[in-house]
């Protein structure tokens, strides 16, 4: 993205804004993965929606077409408060940044702004700038405040480099997990349940325990051994391990009972330390592995919510290893090739690898004990080197109680996410006095590593289905196989038996007997991503055969029953 001249056709945008309205208050403009954002201020007496757009735009080529001079200057702040002494939006701004001295742009002769770079003199062609979205957002983000408008837009160079844009933005909103799991009906929100709370529907509860019997015998082969756990712990749990002190913001308020007080669990791996400490353990037990699909919930501000990829409640594949000094190494290579071979079966792509430290500087974020730190960095940056991965160094991103390597994915709205996490923690063993017996009848202290082996079942799915844009493979899609009865009334009794036949063999097969025509019910199967359609008439029931159609090919082939299901339940168990 060109971010200068995605900056000028924002100052333009809201120059013409000014020039319709001239009882408008311009507030800021921001830029966006996409281009840029611009919110200003309009009398209740002036709507606006997206139908206005192309009056908008006619008034950015009437004043194109005046070739208006764009002037930049650095004006003191007493200045600046003059100039805008009639904006009160523009005044806090101007409070809040504390500055002794702002760069503004003028436009013309009345078109004035502050801005933080670019020195471009000529305005962007109006023809290359595309307005997107219009909304309503408060002022500095606060719904105590005044709502503003916000228009959404981008701009480019040339005509080819605005289709091209137009047509990347195109595929990528058909890309959006959002999209595909509001299509396929995988998942949805409903505010009366509660924002950030996903409610997994068939299809998508289908894919997501498909996934889950995966994890589960890649772990149990790996030697993990399963617990589960409560949905609370109490607050003096969460103050043992730390995360009181280092995370409480991030957790959803007290629940008080009697005379205890809990918490709704934001992570795992205090309860997994309990499960340790019930018995005790010699080294001849390390490395212990313990593994949970754990239900967690962490407070997120509602804006932050984005789709699965960021929610409020989560399910995490999560893992804990107690084990010795000695064996952090060879550990953490089995996880990350447990973690390699996961990405590979189910079909996703690590876009990056971040070691994970933390800042020196900052002693509330991080547990303040530079030693541990500096042995913990080294062991994992060690390990990292081994393994022979390219991977980059990020300040101020470990854990509180230690740093992580982070692997990275990168979403359709250019997020750069977390998908799985390999931590090592020297804290926690601190803390809950983890010990283990060695070699010499010694009591010794463990070290501790979580690891999220695909993350959260919710922000693997939205990767996954961007990934893939929602044609998920035969072993996962949520409905395998569709059985179309060209006639609804003679064939649906023999259909609903090759159906049940089907589901003997925890084949995911459904019937479409609905009123609309054999070929739209063929066009909405390849709409929906499904691996198999079965078109049946008189010649397949009567002969006991089939006629399927494969995802994304428009040849038909028929063969046995008895060969259609001995290839499904063979491409099934080779995860095809």
């Amino acid at each position: 993205m060109n971010e200068k001249l995605n900056i000028l056709a924002g100052e333009f945008l809201a120059c013409g804004i000014v020039d319709l309205f001239p009882n408008a208050k311009i507030d800021r403009l921001t830029l966006t993965d996409d281009g840029f954002r611009y919110s200003f201020w309009l009398p209740k007496q002036n709507k606006l929606s997206s139908n206005d757009f192309s009056t908008i735009k006619n008034k950015l080529n009437a004043l194109y077409c005046k070739s208006l001079n764009v002037s930049y200057t650095k004006k003191s702040l007493n200045d600046v408060k003059s100039i805008f002494k009639n904006n009160k939006f523009k005044l806090y701004q101007i409070n809040q940044s504390k500055l002794k001295q702002f760069n503004l742009i003028k436009i013309g002769d009345k078109f004035i702004d502050i801005i933080d770079s670019t020195n471009d003199k000529k305005l962007p062609n109006p023809n290359f700038i595309k307005l997107t979205n219009i909304s309503g957002v408060y002022f500095d983000n606060n719904a105590k405040n005044e709502q503003l408008i916000a228009i959404d837009g981008w701009a480019k160079e040339n005509n080819k480099a605005y289709k091209e844009y137009e047509l990347f933005l195109n595929e990528k909103s058909q890309r959006d997990h959002r999209k595909i799991g509001a299509k396929l009906e995988l998942f949805c929100f409903d505010k009366l349940i509660g924002q950030g709370l996903p409610i997994w529907l068939e299809n998508g509860t289908n894919i997501k325990f498909e996934i889950e019997n995966y994890c589960r015998e890649l772990l149990f082969k790996n030697e993990y051994k399963f617990v589960q756990t409560p949905i609370l712990g109490s607050v003096d749990l969460y103050k043992i391990s730390g995360h009181w002190n280092h995370y409480r913001e991030n957790m959803f308020p007290v629940i008080k009972v009697e005379n205890e007080q809990f918490v709704l669990k934001p992570m795992s791996c205090p309860h997994h330390i309990t499960c340790y400490k019930q018995q005790p353990h010699s080294y001849k037990e390390l490395p212990y592995r313990i593994a949970e699909f754990g239900i967690q919930h962490r407070y997120e501000a509602s804006g932050a919510l984005t789709g699965l990829e960021r929610v409020r409640q989560m399910q995490l594949v999560d893992t804990h290893t107690i084990l010795m000094h000695s064996q952090i190494e060879s550990e953490i290579s089995r996880l990350y090739q447990i973690i390699l071979e996961a990405h590979k079966t189910l079909g996703t792509k690590i876009y990056s690898i971040d070691l994970s430290l933390h800042d020196p500087k900052d002693k509330e974020k991080f547990f303040d004990n530079e030693k541990m730190w500096q042995n913990a960095e080294k062991q994992l940056e060690k390990a990292l080197k081994k393994l022979n991965v390219p991977y980059k160094k990020v300040v101020g991103e470990a854990a509180f109680y230690g740093p992580k390597i982070d692997i990275q994915m990168k979403t359709v709205l250019n997020h750069i996410i977390t998908i799985s996490t390999i931590q090592l923690d020297f804290l926690l063993p601190e803390r809950f006095n983890l010990e283990y017996i060695d070699k010499n009848g010694k009591k010794s202290r463990p070290v501790f590593i979580h690891a999220g082996i695909i993350g959260t079942f919710e922000r693997y799915l939205s990767i996954l289905l961007e990934q893939t844009n929602g044609a998920l493979p035969l072993w996962l899609s949520p409905i395998q196989v569709l059985l179309i009865p060209i006639n609804d009334i003679t064939h649906f009794e023999k259909t609903k038996k090759m159906q049940l036949e089907l589901l003997k063999y925890n084949i995911r097969a459904k019937i479409d007997n609905s009123d609309e025509r054999l070929s739209k019910k063929i066009r909405n199967a390849q709409l929906n991503k499904i691996p198999y359609v079965l078109v049946l008439g008189d010649n397949e029931l009567n002969s006991n055969t089939v006629t399927y159609r494969c995802y994304g090919k428009t040849n038909e082939v028929n063969v046995s029953f008895k060969q259609f299901l001995n290839k499904i339940c063979k491409d099934i168990k080779d995860k095809k």
